[in-house]
């Protein structure tokens, strides 16, 4: 017998180890409405919204992705994507055990849950809102949305079958950086800084944008066994928040993309959004405004129906390209881990500042109050929890973190990432969501920068970076 080479036998070993690590792709999908039929108070704002009939309804999309070997299961998850504003108070916790009630079996540390950030779902927290007893309550809806997206987890689990997927990449422009930033201080509730939030850039002392932008529209494609097509994640760096003062129940931009893809693949094809790092992006135009409202009346599209058009065609413009590498057999690797990441201290001078707007605004008066509270209590809750999950899905890679996340963290992350391509996924491990800021952020101040719009500062922002690309560098290996 011809004697092998140390150097073959290396490489026989690790493409063996690859092999195993594959599975036959199982995949199944289910969605349900979560609109309340009672008006209710809406999310988003910080003042009282009464929804008392829906623009569109809310909803939420559960994917189910399982991999086998042999008959015998290799690893599993489900991804669920949800029309609110947030998970705080423990919301995805809740959601997990009415999930867990259903699928008594499945890990629920294996389940992803994420939020569009629309401004105009229903609220699953009381806030300061002052709610008319006809309404539905902040409790009672949590009970109604928990119960109907654990069933839309159930029966994406049970509806799974062979299938295959691939992904893709396209170019929307959604979202735009929305920090106005000033040569001069510009005094306003949340205190004098050089940046505001949706700044008026038609001002002398306009300076410029402070942050960068991403229009990539990063998407997979779930097909059956027969090639036909189920179903699209489609993860964009841009909440939903276009129509956010509306007092109506509406998915905002994402209804209209979803009426415009149904209108290419057919209602039975599934539309699961995620929201990328986007904590300093937003749909609203900063400038050139007079321009593109006059190419909208040309149009005649409102801007809600131009986003979700060019969502839409940024989907459609690769489609015929994806059908040419549908993989059937892929590696799905599912981790996560729980971190400590440094809470943002709060100084004297900003404690003394938050009492100050607290009397002269008293519509924010909770908001400034809970950073006395957290000034005076700092020493004890030196550390603020969180939970990372990382799921590679054949050549891509998807990564959660709870925060609305400066999108420049995002960019160092991507960047960075050794996998073909990296999806990110803000807003998505509950806890309690806050803007996470950057240095120059911190710096320049305004609303999403100040300490009462963050937990953690941009100590943490960093820590989190290495943190979640130590796991994507753990499920990129070959055990």
């Amino acid at each position: 017998m011809k004697k092998l080479s140390l150097s073959f036998i290396f490489l026989w070993i690790a493409v063996v180890a690859i092999s195993q690590e594959k599975g036959e792709l199982f995949a199944g999908w289910s969605s349900k409405s979560i609109t309340p039929e009672k008006p209710t108070a809406l999310a988003g704002q910080f003042e009282t919204r009464i929804s008392r009939k829906a623009l569109d309804p809310v909803t939420c999309t559960a994917l189910a992705l399982e991999t086998r070997s042999k008959g015998r299961l290799v690893e599993a998850s489900l991804l669920i994507s949800i029309d609110l504003v947030d998970l705080r108070h423990n919301f995805d916790q809740q959601i997990k055990a009415a999930i867990a009630k259903k699928l008594p079996n499945f890990d629920t540390n294996k389940i992803l849950i994420n939020v569009t950030h629309t401004h105009t779902g229903p609220s699953t927290v009381l806030q300061n809102f002052n709610i008319p007893k006809e309404a539905i309550q902040p409790d009672e809806y949590r009970e109604f949305a928990a119960e109907r997206i654990a069933e839309a987890a159930m029966e994406a689990w049970n509806n799974r079958k062979p299938g295959g997927i691939s992904w893709g990449l396209g170019q929307a422009v959604v979202g735009y950086n929305r920090r106005v930033v000033y040569t001069e201080p510009i005094s306003s509730v949340f205190g004098a800084g050089h940046t505001v939030m949706y700044g008026n850039a038609n001002n002398p002392s306009f300076s410029h944008i402070e942050g960068t932008e991403d229009h990539a529209v990063e998407l997979l494609f779930l097909w059956d066994s027969k090639k036909q097509l189920t179903g699209i994640l489609v993860n964009i760096a841009c909440p939903a928040q276009e129509t956010e003062s509306l007092s109506e129940v509406s998915a905002d931009f994402w209804h209209e993309a979803r009426e415009q893809l149904a209108k290419k693949f057919g209602q039975h094809v599934f539309i699961l959004p995620q929201l990328a790092a986007a904590g300093d992006i937003s749909p609203h135009l900063i400038w050139r405004k007079k321009a593109e409202e006059a190419m909208l009346k040309r149009k005649g599209l409102t801007r809600r129906q131009e986003l979700g058009r060019r969502i839409s065609q940024a989907i459609l413009e690769v489609y015929p390209y994806v059908q040419q590498d549908i993989q059937q057999e892929i590696v799905l690797r599912y981790t996560y881990k729980d971190i400590k990441l440094p809470v943002r201290r709060v100084t004297k001078s900003e404690a003394l500042q938050a009492e100050k707007l607290a009397k002269d605004d008293p519509s924010k008066a909770f908001w400034h109050h809970e950073i006395i509270a957290r000034y005076n209590n700092q020493e004890e809750e030196p550390q603020f929890p969180t939970r990372i999950n990382v799921l590679r899905i054949g050549d891509v890679v998807m990564a959660s973190n709870p925060f609305e996340l400066f999108l420049d963290y995002g960019v160092q992350i991507k960047a960075r990432s050794q996998s073909l391509l990296t999806m990110l996924v803000q807003l998505a491990s509950g806890g309690t969501p806050t803007y996470l800021p950057t240095a120059r952020a911190e710096a320049g101040k305004g609303y999403s920068a100040i300490v009462q719009s963050n937990l953690v500062g941009h100590e943490g922002g960093q820590q989190l970076v290495e943190e979640t690309l130590d796991l994507i560098n753990q499920v990129l290996e070959t055990p």
